[in-house]
């Protein structure tokens, strides 16, 4: 049986090599296919990582423009002037009290 089999293993060699473009056809196809998964998966990752940085700069668009309506309110002139008179006590001079400066 050792024979039988030694002698079927150098067939299988044997019939390999004589066909051997096929051989290499084949370990072409299935590289091939390998690649083809590979770029696959490469492509859904990038898209993902795209779609997370476009929620990201949705968020801060969000946030950027929460901020430019509170620096809006804070800096309104109302709100200045309702702060310097009840919190810092802080009135408007007389105008006996103003002094003008002038530059030559």
């Amino acid at each position: 049986m050792s024979k039988s089999q030694l002698n079927l293993t150098r067939i299988v060699l044997l019939d390999l090599w004589h066909h051997k473009w096929v051989m290499i056809l084949a370990l072409l196809v299935v590289l091939n296919a390998i690649a083809v998964v590979y770029t696959s998966y490469e492509g859904r990752k990038y898209t993902s990582q795209w779609d997370q940085l476009l929620q990201e700069r949705d968020r801060l668009d969000i946030e950027w423009r929460n901020l430019l309506l509170e620096e809006q309110s804070r800096s309104e002139h109302s709100r200045i002037t309702r702060i310097a008179t009840k919190e810092l006590n802080m009135n408007r001079p007389l105008p006996k009290d103003e002094v003008v400066v002038r530059v030559p």
